[in-house]
């Protein structure tokens, strides 16, 4: 063995080159295959781990006080298929008038729980502690964090005496939005019990069901007031990553494959090229087995290091797109993070598939003699490719062009390999040009002529802000009398309960100028009267509802019957938009948290802003954004994985130049001696991939348009239009049929000009 590392030791010191060829292509082809498997893993797990380590509940049901009782509840935990149950807990809904720890206004759900422990929902404490005295709450995190500051503060609901901030916490199953001790709720003259359920099966939303059925078979008619399946809070949980799930895929997917197209393309190429020396190597006494060791080990040595610079530069660039694709997550991001797997499987696959794939040429060459050896990889075997050589030779093409598009068949292993590699590089150019046209087009809905957007929120007394000296009808008033204002919004933020589903959500009420765009809409129309409602794919989705469905909201003890007028192509999964008129017969009185100000065509922006603050301190306005975080997201994430791709396939491409160019270093000395200028070789080598990749663009454009359809038609979260998704022109794929030459011409530029440069004395002095 000290033999064979002072031979590898030398091998790869002299071919430095190829050293640095393989290192580079591994360090690309493990942080490509690092970031696909640790978005791709990271989407299937996180949740199930919480809820597991939680014990979330399968189903959280509400039972009404008045049909049944403690008793009654408790026997539905003994039932058959129940596996594990906690409670009966009693619930009362509070309505808290005011802003409280960064929620608005609206219904409290509050349980009473002696302890956050038990055998269903171990609710996680995060700051604080638990309540465990009358006048004491514990607040549920709605972010997945707290504020220290909050505890202490008073929440202050209506009828109810002041409760006191002891603790923050957060539940897997959502099962309250606060808590208090027994007896304190018992202060609170709860209508509701709540029971939380564990199931033997649960599987899919009949399973739930089901078991739900059997467990409160024998509860009074009508004593099961709502329930609330994990599978609905699962969708909720992933809903963002989810949406990107399936270009994380298309990327993914792309990523291995030409991972392990390239690294085997440049591993083989390397052993291939190195016959001679093998043949020497076995001259001096090399026993075959040492040879095949000496090659093992000569490109391990690079292979190693560029997998581990690969993974840590890998993991550095995994973190930071984790958090975007689970930004909206509320609880449970503990368990979201690169796994351990990926790494491992980085660390140790990537060497292993090195040494696999210089293992099969290696041992070709174990069989060689060493006269064989010396003689077998200095020019390709006579006759491969000559037909089709001779064919182009009879044609009118340039002669340099001519014998450039003949080289590749004389190695078609390697040249399919390449072209392969190109295809996939052109897949992905394509699926990312579709993308970014969709997402741009997405982003630019509804905004019109592109005029000024101003946002003007209203100070708050609850977050320590200037409280404006106008009220909302005069502000409005104000707003639109300033110079430059031609449309005015303004909007209301209340918690509001949708009747028959366990948790609150969010309610948005517009009033004056139209806030949503008619191009938003992808079904239905915009609300008009008290009670209708707009609301997003996935809100719709994880409530069971679909356009033109009837609901009940409630808010503040009072309830507005509804109905669902219209879809929209995204939004918030916790919210809907209706009325203003809602808002008044919800909770009379409320005032606008925020307005919107459309500015005429030409006007001063930061003009407008200026005389809003000085007009009225407690007015916090500001130009509006005109980008788009889910554009920025996905054109961002596919622009990383093209350059990744596209760069890895062009060093494949530059390997087999470079391997090309050694192996016919006799025939371009012979060539130039003839009369081939220097530019003549450069345009024979440069041709020689061009041609493959002009052909690896026709086969990839088809497959990326493909791709690209696949990927908008399956985003949950964002519904696009036919409009969105048709869009290719007839300029766009011509574009797009030169990615694949591009790329091969960027690998080929160095080696081309390498070849050009070759003086002819040292090359047939050499041979």
């Amino acid at each position: 063995m000290s033999a064979v590392w002072r031979a590898s030791r030398a091998a790869v010191k002299r071919r430095r080159l190829q050293t640095v060829v393989i290192g580079l292509v591994v360090f690309c082809s493990t942080v490509t295959v690092m970031l696909a498997l640790g978005l791709l893993l990271a989407a299937e797990g996180p949740f199930e781990k919480s809820f597991e380590e939680q014990r979330g509940a399968h189903a959280v049901t509400t039972l009404d006080r008045s049909k049944v009782t403690d008793a009654q509840a408790s026997a539905s935990a003994r039932r058959s298929g129940v596996a594990a149950a906690a409670g009966p807990f009693g619930l009362a809904v509070l309505d808290v008038p005011t802003d409280l720890a960064g929620s608005p206004p609206g219904p409290l759900a509050v349980v009473g729980r002696a302890d956050p422990a038990g055998p269903v929902d171990r609710v996680e404490l995060l700051g604080g502690r638990w309540a465990t005295g009358p006048g004491e709450i514990v607040l549920g995190s709605v972010h997945g964090g707290y504020d220290s500051g909050t505890l202490g503060l008073k929440v202050r609901a209506r009828g109810a005496p002041p409760l006191t901030v002891v603790g923050f916490a957060t539940s897997m199953s959502k099962s309250a939005a606060a808590w208090v001790t027994p007896a304190q709720l018992a202060a609170l003259h709860p209508k509701a019990v709540q029971m939380l359920y564990r199931f033997d099966a649960a599987d899919t939303q009949e399973d739930v069901a089901s078991s739900l059925a059997g467990a409160t078979a024998e509860l009074p008619r009508g004593a099961v007031a709502s329930s609330q399946s994990y599978l609905t809070l699962k969708r909720a949980f992933s809903s963002l990553a989810d949406a990107y799930l399936p270009f994380m895929t298309v990327f993914g997917v792309l990523g291995l494959l030409v991972s392990v197209l390239i690294v085997g393309n440049v591993v083989s190429g390397a052993v291939v090229s190195g016959y001679r020396h093998i043949g020497v190597l076995k001259a001096l006494g090399f026993t075959p087995n040492q040879v095949v060791a000496v090659y093992l080990v000569m490109v391990s040595v690079p292979a190693v290091a560029g997998c581990a610079l690969g993974t840590l530069a890998g993991g550095l660039l995994t973190e930071p797109v984790l958090k975007v694709a689970f930004g909206g997550i509320q609880t449970g991001t503990a368990a979201i993070g690169l796994s351990p797997w990926v790494v491992v499987v980085c660390l140790l696959g990537m060497p292993a598939l090195v040494a696999v794939t210089a293992l099969v040429p290696a041992l070709r060459a174990h069989r060689l003699s060493a006269a064989r050896a010396i003689t077998a990889g200095s020019v390709p075997r006579t006759g491969r490719g000559l037909r089709v050589q001779r064919a182009l030779a009879g044609t009118r093409l340039p002669r340099a062009v001519s014998m450039g598009l003949g080289q590749p068949f004389a190695r078609p292993g390697r040249a399919g390999l390449t072209m392969a590699a190109i295809v996939l590089g052109v897949v992905t150019v394509t699926v990312t040009v579709g993308l970014s046209s969709t997402m741009i087009a997405f982003g630019n809905a509804g905004k019109g002529d592109g005029r000024a957007r101003i946002d003007v929120q209203v100070g708050r007394a609850s977050q320590q802000q200037t409280v404006p000296k106008l009220d909302d009808a005069a502000i409005e008033k104000l707003l639109r009398t300033l110079p430059g204002a031609a449309e005015v919004t303004a909007r209301g933020l209340l918690q509001v309960r949708l009747v028959g589903y366990a948790q609150n959500r969010f309610a948005n009420f517009y009033r004056g100028d139209p806030a949503l765009p008619a191009a938003l809409l992808v079904a239905g129309r915009l609300p008009k009267g008290p009670g209708e409602v707009l609301a997003s794919p996935e809100f719709l989705a994880q409530h069971g509802l679909v356009v033109g469905d009837r609901i009940t909201l409630e808010a503040e003890g009072r309830e507005v019957a509804g109905v669902v007028v219209g879809r929209t192509m995204e939004g918030n999964p916790l919210a809907l938009d209706t009325t203003w008129e809602t808002l008044e017969r919800l909770s009379p009185g409320t005032k606008a948290i925020e307005y919107g100000v459309r500015l005429t065509p030409g006007a001063d922006a930061q003009g407008y802003v200026d005389a809003v603050r000085a007009a009225d301190p407690g007015l916090h306005a500001s130009v509006g954004s005109s980008g788009n975080s889910a554009t920025t997201t996905v054109v961002g994430f596919s622009s990383v994985f093209t350059v990744l791709l596209s760069t890895v396939a062009a060093l494949g491409v530059f390997n087999t130049v470079l391997l090309n160019v050694r192996e016919r270093r006799r025939d371009l000395g012979m060539l130039k001696s003839i009369g081939m200028t220097p530019r003549q070789v450069v345009v024979m080598t440069v041709t020689s991939v061009a041609g493959l990749g002009f052909v690896g663009g026709l086969l990839g454009i088809p497959l990326g348009v493909a791709g690209h359809r696949w990927i908008v038609e399956r985003v949950g979260i964002v519904e696009f239009p036919a409009s969105m998704k048709e869009v290719w022109d007839a300029p766009q794929l011509l574009g797009l049929g030169l990615a694949g030459v591009a790329i091969a011409a960027l690998g080929a530029a160095v080696p081309a000009r390498s070849a050009g440069r070759l003086r002819i004395a040292k090359v047939l002095h050499n041979e």
